[in-house]
């Protein structure tokens, strides 16, 4: 069970480190002048636009901005908080599954 709670848990800080690089992405996205061919941010975009176009469906921007971030970071902050606490349910072995 410890190995499923560590799984658990590289997950969840994997999606706390995919949260730091889409607020980048939503930072750099107040400088409209930037050359996103560059490398660095041309990854960066990569990497956060299909997340991001999953929510755009949702929420259209109103007024020129862009919204649809918001929801896209309480998802994340949702799975997050859900694989911290599947981890430390597996790791106390009070889930009803395995206790």
């Amino acid at each position: 069970m410890e190995i499923i709670a560590t799984f658990l848990q590289v997950l969840a800080q994997t999606l706390e480190i995919y949260s730091l690089v889409l607020i980048v992405r939503v930072l750099l996205s107040w400088f409209p002048n930037l050359d996103w061919s560059n490398p660095v941010l041309s990854t960066v975009s990569s990497i956060t636009d299909p997340y991001l176009n999953s929510f755009r469906g949702i929420i259209p921007p109103i007024g020129g901005l862009d919204l649809s971030a918001i929801l896209a970071f309480i998802a994340l902050s949702l799975m997050q908080r859900l694989l911290f606490s599947a981890s430390i349910a597996f790791l106390s072995g009070t889930n009803g599954y395995f206790g």
